[in-house]
């Protein structure tokens, strides 16, 4: 969407919403605000303005999921006030089909058609439907990691107890040498029994971005499919799903893509869908049709319809754009921590294997300490990470982040790595 184009979409939304007490607390936001072109400090400026923030921190903790600028705020707000105008005739008459437009549109954002792709409310429902309905029997493997999402994990250890499966683990190096150790340690791990491998695009506490198609075609070629958690991808960085070569993907879309807090997504490929059984059952069972596996029951459908406003946000951006500025802002605090006594950066140094999630511990310093530390003296919220060979405080800047918070943040972490 052309920024004129957003800025109109954006002022007729203002417009019709006075009602909003809380949207006119965003910091001088102004519909019409021109978004500078060629003026790349400008225009990130002008990003901000479209963020309100606390201003009793620094927020460096953007991961859980990201806030939604307002405007996007505002048409979210919007479509719940017409779905609740609307009531049940919304519900009975539109509901689906606005949903598989919102699924049609993600799924030309993402690279697969929309046959394959489904709304969720976030990865861990997306990635559970396909755990929990996989067809497993007793003796059948599933391989992952130490640092995948505990969730997930903690699905696959459920399996184990109700189906007899085995889980066999791989813990990722948060500095390999090159791709083909990352693939080397899954493939060590693959026997005849090993049905399903899962595994982070994105590496949620550390940022690392795993080779996927590499992977992909390992597993492959031994007969094994492959689950990608992607749910720090879309909206942070370009995501091709047909070029992965996988067989799931799920992301979370409150996360990068800026929806509101319960949307996510599941892809399934075309010749996977009858093999994943539903769980829960729906009016739609054929085989080869990937509703099949979308029964939510009643859940606030004004966040599907914000889909569509995200994904105009992020194209008024531009998704290079953005994953150029997140790569950048992350390199610039992480760089200058690097080769600082006591510090320990905990995401690799070649910038192709992170964008804008990095962690960084301290070798005098407990992460919880860190984080309780880094809030309480300095005004900086983080989270602490302490399992998986990851001891550090995870940091998830924004696109609203500014230069100076990032240099706020760097002395903290050396005035505390100097500490005895």
């Amino acid at each position: 969407m052309q920024k004129r184009q957003f800025l109109k979409h954006i002022g007729t939304a203002a417009a019709l919403t006075p009602f909003l007490p809380f949207v006119s607390r965003a910091q001088d936001f102004e519909a019409d605000m021109p978004y500078p072109i060629n003026d790349d400090d400008a225009f990130w400026s002008r990003i901000r303005k479209d963020y309100a923030l606390k201003p009793e921190y620094i927020n460096l903790e953007n991961g859980y999921y990201n806030f939604v600028p307002t405007p996007i705020l505002i048409k979210y707000l919007e479509h719940v006030k017409n779905v609740n105008y609307e009531g049940s005739y919304y519900m009975r008459t539109v509901q689906w089909d606005n949903k598989k437009a919102a699924a049609k549109r993600l799924a030309e954002m993402v690279g697969c058609t929309s046959e394959e792709l489904i709304i969720t409310r976030n990865t861990t429902e997306s990635l559970d439907m396909v755990i929990g309905g996989y067809p497993w029997k007793e003796g059948d493997e599933a391989l992952f990691a130490l640092q995948d999402y505990g969730s997930m994990r903690d699905h696959f250890h459920q399996m184990s107890e109700r189906y007899g499966i085995v889980c066999s683990e791989v813990s990722i190096p948060n500095h390999p040498k090159n791709d083909e150790e990352i693939v080397a340690l899954y493939e060590s791990q693959i026997t005849p029994k090993t049905k399903l491998l899962m595994v982070c695009h994105m590496v949620n506490i550390t940022g690392q971005i795993l080779p996927i198609r590499k992977i992909c075609d390992m597993a492959h070629s031994y007969g094994v499919e492959v689950m990608v958690d992607g749910a720090h991808c879309i909206g942070h960085i370009q995501v091709n799903i047909a070029s992965l070569n996988c067989d799931y993907y799920g992301s979370s879309l409150h996360k990068w893509l800026s929806v509101p807090l319960g949307s996510g997504m599941l892809y399934v490929a075309k010749n996977k869908i009858g093999k994943i059984w539903p769980l829960m059952a729906d009016y739609v069972n054929d085989a080869d049709k990937i509703q099949r596996l979308n029964h939510t029951g009643t859940h606030p459908v004004h966040t599907d319809l914000t889909i569509h406003d995200a994904i105009d946000y992020l194209e008024m951006i531009g998704l290079e754009r953005k994953e150029n500025r997140l790569r950048f802002i992350q390199r610039y605090w992480s760089d200058q921590l690097r080769n600082v006594e006591n510090v320990v950066i905990n995401t690799p140094l070649d910038e192709t294997r992170s964008c804008g999630i990095a962690n960084v511990g301290l070798t005098n310093m407990k992460p919880a300490d860190l984080a309780t530390t880094l809030f309480d003296e300095f005004g900086i919220w983080t989270v602490a990470i302490d399992y998986a060979n990851v001891k550090g405080c995870r940091i998830t800047p924004n696109v609203y982040t500014t230069i100076k918070e990032l240099d706020t943040f760097v002395t903290a972490m050396k005035t505390l790595a100097a500490r005895t």
